[in-house]
Order: structure tokens, then sequence, then C-alpha cells
């Protein structure tokens, strides 16, 4: 067992606190290292590292070249990396080990995107009616704060860390109390990787220690959160006192829409990936699974069978296909609203712990595949997001029943569309109030496309040119050509 530090101003250090928090194996329930309980004091020494080195220090002022060059280095790092990074993502999240593999290569890939990125920061020239010209020029903004959630824990730091590097901002983040081993290991090569000092910073600890801290601290200029609806309501609150940009990528209850004329082996597998990959931690996952009626017995034995055949244990294991929940607390969440779907649908698979698990996993939190069927959209299964394994699938008859279904709820993450009519899928794609459509196709997240959501699944994006522009100011420069007087005074 480790005992780790915060990563401020180019330094490892405890809490000022000197207290820490127990980080587990979820697989096992096992203690795995010991990180800082910080607080406000750790937040200021964090935040006055990451404003020395935007004011003072001349990162802002770094060629847009040389950003590149080290995000570059950052890439080639967890690329060197790769397989420790995914092993202890697993080790402390419960994912796949193929799964936090794919996760890690994708931070590689983020880092290196948006290290192309960082020298095509572009602003306009403005044709105005004076004898003048005018400049619309992007700048970056200054000292972001940036709070990660468990369920990908590197990888939605990268998507933070990457675009706010490459914008000429420092940083303060603030990983998931639960999980935060995997960018604690990234930070140890940031200054091999030619990160100044104070340009990021991590700062390990809770959300009422550490978050809110950083969204009330005067020298943030940047909230960018990624975590539940009730968490980013809060942040949007406290962040008005000082007038914060803010970012929100929150919850989903996606909707996974599967039209009779679906390819039905796509089909299938589409609707279980959709929902069980990552143990259905997922913000995006398509939970509500709408199947048209004439199809609707079938893909729903045919579904039930296939997800027996999901393995459920420890992430680590080669087999495995669905790993632990991330912690006591979702286990017991999952399983409270599998006893409420009890209530409200039929139970047509899971419910439970899985049988067989491994010597040393017995104690892990682990719920089998769970599917309810005849689920009413009004169902609290259906408007909850319950971020586990746990599947309502919902009938429907016509194209508009779907559309009307799938946009009823206060969410609007994501949503997929199964069908080979092109016409119907365009139209449905056109009426679904969600701000990811994927169609005949569940979960692909390119580091290219924006990510984000309409509703109370927040507003901001990242990925892609619009996560840059997250964290870019626009600058509006009048340049006067008129050598004479302006004459106001006439």
């Amino acid at each position: 067992m480790e005992s780790l530090g915060n990563f401020i101003d180019g330094e490892w250090t405890p809490a000022a606190s000197g207290r820490t928090l127990e980080v587990i194996n979820p697989a096992t329930r096992e203690v795995i290292a010991l990180v800082p309980d910080s607080g406000p004091a750790d937040v200021d020494r964090a935040v006055g590292a990451a404003r020395r080195a935007f004011d003072l220090d001349g990162w802002p002022q770094t060629s847009a070249r040389e950003r590149g060059r080290v995000l570059f280095r950052l890439a080639e790092y967890v690329r060197r990396n790769e397989k420790r990074l995914a092993e202890i993502e697993t080790t402390n999240n419960g994912k796949p080990l193929a799964e936090a593999m794919g996760d890690v290569s994708d931070a590689g890939f983020c880092f290196e995107y948006y290290g192309g990125l960082a020298t095509k920061i572009r602003g306009d020239v403005l044709t105005v009616p004076d004898n003048a010209m005018a400049l619309a020029l992007k700048e970056p903004m200054g000292v972001a704060g940036m709070i990660v959630p468990w369920n990908y824990p590197l990888m939605m730091a990268v998507q933070k860390v990457a675009a706010a590097l490459a914008a000429g901002c420092t940083s303060v983040l603030k990983p998931a109390s639960q999980t935060p081993l995997s960018v604690i290991e990234l930070a140890r090569g940031f200054e091999e990787c030619g990160v100044p000092r104070g340009v990021i910073n991590v700062v390990n600890g809770g959300g009422r220690t550490v978050g809110m801290p950083m969204v009330t601290h005067p020298g943030v200029d940047k909230i960018a959160f990624t975590g539940s609806s009730e968490v980013g309501k809060l942040i949007m609150r406290e962040a008005a006192a000082t007038v914060k940009r803010v970012s929100l990528e929150l919850g989903g209850k996606s909707p996974n829409i599967f039209f009779a004329d679906a390819d039905f082996e796509q089909a299938v597998e589409g609707a279980l990936f959709g929902v069980f990959v990552n143990q259905g931690e997922v913000c995006s996952a398509g939970s509500r699974v709408l199947v048209q009626r004439s199809i609707y017995k079938t893909l729903l034995d045919a579904m039930v069978e296939k997800a027996k055949k999901i393995k459920v244990g420890p992430g680590l294991l080669p087999d495995t296909k669905m790993g632990p929940l991330v912690s006591q607390d979702q286990y017991d969440k999952v399983l409270s609203y599998v006893e409420a779907g009890r209530k409200e649908a039929k139970l047509a698979l899971g419910g439970g712990r899985p049988k067989g698990l491994p010597k040393g996993a017995e104690r892990g939190f682990f719920v089998e595949p769970t599917i309810f069927y005849d689920v009413d959209n009004s169902a609290t299964i259906a408007r909850e997001e319950i971020f586990g394994p746990v599947m309502a699938v919902i009938p429907f008859d016509k194209e508009e029943d779907a559309v009307r279904i799938a946009n009823d709820t206060p969410y609007g993450l994501a949503a997929a569309v199964w069908t080979r009519d092109i016409f119907k899928a365009i139209r449905t794609v056109k009426s679904l109030r969600a701000g990811i459509v994927w169609v005949n196709h569940m979960q692909p997240a390119p580091v290219e496309a924006p990510w984000g959501g309409y509703k109370q699944s927040g507003f901001g994006r990242e990925l892609g040119p619009h996560g840059l522009d997250e964290y870019l100011e626009v600058k509006h420069v009048y340049i006067n050509l008129d050598e004479r007087p302006i004459g106001w005074y006439k």
C-alpha cells in the first residue's frame, strides 16, 4: 500500500491537515493506497501556484508550438506507460482491463490531438463601417478548476487538461476521491514532459473540502465539471458569486431506439453494450431501451440469452466483461433501484450478486446484468439515472411514439437510433433533444467530435475544437486607421 501526495507547484506534498483517505480495490474491498484528504488550504496553495504560472511565469505567452510539443510529450508518456496506467485504472475503478486499455489509448491520442490543435487557434478580422480595423482575438481564459468523475478517471481528466494546456490556461485538477490513482500516476510524468511548475496541479480530496473551495475561489476563472446533475446545479449557484465561466457535463437517461427494420444481430449487441459497458457506470448509458412492438419479444428474449453469458468478475482477469461497481455507496444505490424496479416492472434477468466469483472477490461490489421489461416511461427506473448495469425495456408502436418517449426526460445527453431506413434515421435524429445521437451504434466518443448535452445534462462541450473553445476568451480589438482627430466636440 502506497501513501501518495498532492502535486502542487511541481512538488509532491501531503494535505496541510495531515489527514489521508483510503483508496480501495472495488473487486476485493482491499485498501490499496492512501491519498491526502485535502482542504481549502491545499486548494488555496494550488490556485496560487496556477495563478503565478499564468500571471507571472509566462505560460500563456509560451508559443503555441511549444505548448503543442509539451502535449506531444505527454502523449508519448501515456503510450510508454499504457499497460501500467491501465492496470492502475482497473485496480482502482474495477472496469475490465481491455476497457481500461482503450481509455488510456484514447487519453494518449487526446494529448496528441490538442497538441496539434494548439497551433490552430485563430481569431477573425471583422468588417466595420469606419476607417478602422476590428479584430476578434482568442486568448486563454486563465486558471481552470477541473472536477473529474470516477467512472473514467484518466480519460476525463485528460480531456480537460489537454484542452486547457493547448489554450494556454493553467489548472487545478481534482480527481474523484474514489479513483485518484491513475491521475496521480500521470502527474509523475509532468516534469519529465516539460510541464512548467504550477501549470497543472493535482489536489486530492472530497467534493465539499476540495471541489467547492475551487468553485468559490476568487483566483479560479473557470470550472469544468463532469458529474451528477444535482452537483452541477450547486456548482452553478456557487460559481455565480464570482461570475466564473462554467462548463457542465452531467447525467443522462439515454434512449436506445430499435425500429423493426434494424439489423437484428447488431441490435442485440448494441443494446447490451449500450448499458452494460463499464458496468453501466456511463453518463451516456443507453439504459432506456425502446423497442418497436413487432420485434419486442424477439429482441427481449435474445438480449436476455446473450446477457446471461456476460462474464462478471475482477477486471484484471482476461475473460471479464463486466467488473464491480466503484464503491459501497454506488453498490447500495444500484441495488435500491433494482428493488424499485421489482415493484414497477417485470424482471427478466439478474437483480442480485453474481454466483461463482473467484476467491478473493466474494466481497467485491458486483451486480449481475439486470434487465427489466414492460417498463413504463414514468417508472423510477426509467426516469432517474441509476449508473449501474440495469436496463429498462420499453415498447413503442410508431416512429412518433419513439420520439415522444425518448424526449420525455429531463436529460438530453445522448441517444441512439437503429434502423436500415436512412430517411427514418435522419427524421429521428433531427427530432431527438440530445447532444450526441448515434445511428446504428452506441457509445463511440471520438476525440475529434464534441461531447456534451442538452437540458439538465449540462452545457458546454468537451473534445474536438469545441472543447478548446471552452478555455478561450474572445477579445475585440478596434484599431482606428484614420489619422484625423475624432472631432466629437465640434
